[in-house]
């Protein structure tokens, strides 16, 4: 009964960990970060998702976009409606067709999708030497290592070794061959933090890392509760049926 138990909580652990990788293409090891998500109770740390929010906001939106998030998911960040409503309408999001058939630009609502920092794939490719830098919304989930490997790589600029030919290129220790178009994003007090705290390169790194975490998987936390809940029921309903058992056939023992 007792490894029966153990088996299913085992089952439950296994399904909430987070994946442990290396960088694909590579034998380079990732750093093992520690995320308050992690594990069967883990939640997220919503004054990260803030301060990644700004980072994200500085630092990532003018390359990259983040086409599955609305303004009003940021309810789940902690903040207001009237923060929220604050923060679209500094945005511009083309509408339309109005009457005369023309789209139109105007300011965005909470109900409107991050506006993408390109028209479309060719400009982005255009404006980044030849190659349209990705969408974020779901980059903790596409990469393996997940949120490891985005703090890994955003700390993992370095000068490049005596004799490596990084071209036109920047050298990133934990990036598959080392070679990486994008050039360092961060570097400290890139952004002024709302809550102060100090915005080194190693904490700007780990906080956008959680956000895009949250963008990747926004339910995380309600799907571990749902999860936890039915390890639960399983328990006793193995416990209530092993009585059972017991009691039916204790008469023929």
């Amino acid at each position: 009964m007792k490894k029966v138990i153990a088996g299913l909580f085992a089952a439950a652990l296994s399904f909430a960990a987070p994946q442990t990788a290396t960088a694909a293409g590579s034998a380079i090891e990732l750093p093992s970060y520690e995320w308050s998500f992690e594990g069967v109770f883990g939640s997220y740390d919503k004054a990260s998702l803030q301060r990644g929010f700004q980072v994200y906001q500085g630092v990532c939106a003018s390359c990259h976009s983040l086409d599955y998030i609305s303004f009003r998911n940021l309810a789940d960040l902690g903040f207001s409606e009237d923060e929220i409503k604050a923060i679209a309408v500094d945005y511009t999001v083309q509408d339309g067709p109005n009457d005369d058939g023309e789209m139109f630009d105007r300011a965005g609502l909470p109900s409107d999708a991050f506006p993408a920092p390109f028209s479309n794939a060719k400009e982005a490719a255009a404006s980044n030497g030849g190659k349209a830098p990705p969408d974020l919304s779901l980059m903790a989930k596409a990469r393996v290592g997940g949120p490891n490997y985005i703090k890994a790589l955003l700390v993992g600029y370095e000068e490049a070794p005596s004799g490596f030919d990084v071209g036109q290129g920047n050298y990133n220790k934990y990036f598959p061959g080392h070679v990486i178009a994008m050039a360092n994003p961060l570097f400290d007090d890139a952004v002024e933090y709302a809550d102060g705290t100090p915005a080194t390169v190693e904490q700007m790194a780990g906080d956008v890392s959680n956000f895009l975490m949250w963008t990747a998987e926004p339910k995380l936390e309600d799907r571990k509760g749902t999860g936890v809940f039915v390890m639960i029921f399983l328990i006793f309903f193995t416990l209530i049926m092993y009585a059972a058992k017991r009691k039916a056939w204790a008469d023929v023992h």
